[in-house]
């Protein structure tokens, strides 16, 4: 292993025991991390917050305590562990931390990554950190839909992290793309080629104006808070493209997608752990980040934060309001 730094304590967010991330979650220091085989170590400049965060603190995937949030990174190497080729220390990198198998993840000055790909020199920490997850997700997502060139792709939520990285991938698959978002940002997505209308009552009709012709396929994104009933946007969603439930893909209700018959982002095709490892779409991080260092891809940064005033961002996160992603900078930026 080839190293920057001799061993020392590390700040980082983490868990001891499950429960409300308020509650569990703490700022401490531990000893540094070393990569193991096939894994790098950084010094963290920026770790983008998502839900899965808070779904771990309360028993999402549950494993060896105490665990660390913050499952996607950007920031410069500083150890490279055996196995690895085509990275060195100094390099700057975005990517996965190892939320698992490490004592701590993003959330800290020092991280392991599992994942990674290079950044662009005029790609900003902070933009690169808001990458992987709805990268990932979204991509996923368009694969499990088998989207085709030509079809109309309704994206439920389009204003969120993950839904605005579904309408610029969409688009750049030869979809016309037909969007659900709130003011916040319906007229970027308008800019980049989406078709969009508002939630809420009279939905179904506006998106079937919208079309002005066949519905294929719907990808629903959004908070629940923002569903269109009780029971949510899914029935309204299945209306939309004719029917047929399996048409449909829910990265959030799975609930409702069990009781409707709709596919979710988890799905049968991951009959195992190693079935969902090789379907995760880490493989396009690289391209999306080359995208983004050219201003042709972006996810929307919300705020930024000190790594100190993380409740501030989990409140704000948990709020459902925070319009974009939110960013912690472990070393200022």
């Amino acid at each position: 292993m080839s190293t920057a730094h001799s061993s020392r304590l590390v700040k980082t967010i983490r868990f001891h025991s499950y429960g409300e991330p308020l509650d569990v979650l703490h700022l401490e220091r531990t000893d540094m991390p070393d990569p193991g085989a096939g894994r790098i170590r950084i010094a963290v400049h920026a770790c983008g917050l998502t839900p899965a965060d808070w779904a771990l603190c309360r028993g999402l995937l549950p494993g060896a305590l105490p665990r660390g949030i913050g499952l996607e990174a950007s920031g410069v190497v500083d150890a490279v562990g055996s196995s690895v080729s085509g990275v060195a220390i100094g390099d700057r990198v975005l990517g996965v931390p190892d939320f698992a198998g490490a004592p701590v993840a993003g959330a800290s000055d020092f991280a392991i990554l599992n994942h990674w790909a290079p950044m662009p020199a005029s790609l900003e920490f902070a933009g690169a950190a808001a990458l992987p997850m709805a990268v990932e997700t979204a991509c996923r997502s368009l694969d499990r839909l088998r989207l085709q060139t030509g079809q109309t792709l309704l994206i439920h939520g389009a204003g969120t992290t993950v839904g605005f990285a579904a309408v610029q991938m969409a688009l750049g698959r030869g979809a016309t793309v037909l969007a659900t978002a709130g003011d916040t940002y319906g007229e970027r997505l308008r800019a980049l080629g989406a078709r969009v209308t508002s939630y809420g009552d009279g939905m179904v009709d506006r998106v079937r104006q919208l079309a002005e012709g066949p519905v294929e396929l719907a990808l629903d994104v959004a908070p629940v808070n923002v569903s269109s009933s009780v029971r949510g946007a899914l029935p309204d969603l299945v209306r939309i493209v004719g029917g047929d439930p399996r048409r449909v893909l829910t990265v959030v209700d799975f609930a409702g997608a069990a009781e409707l018959g709709v596919r979710s982002i988890f799905d049968k095709e991951d009959a195992t752990a190693e079935d969902m490892a090789h379907a995760m779409r880490y493989d396009v991080l690289g391209e999306f980040a080359q995208l983004a260092g050219r201003g042709q891809f972006t996810i929307p940064i919300a705020r930024t934060f000190a790594l100190e005033d993380w409740r501030t961002a989990l409140e704000i996160s948990q709020s459902g309001h925070a319009r974009g992603k939110l960013v912690l900078l472990p070393a200022g930026g």
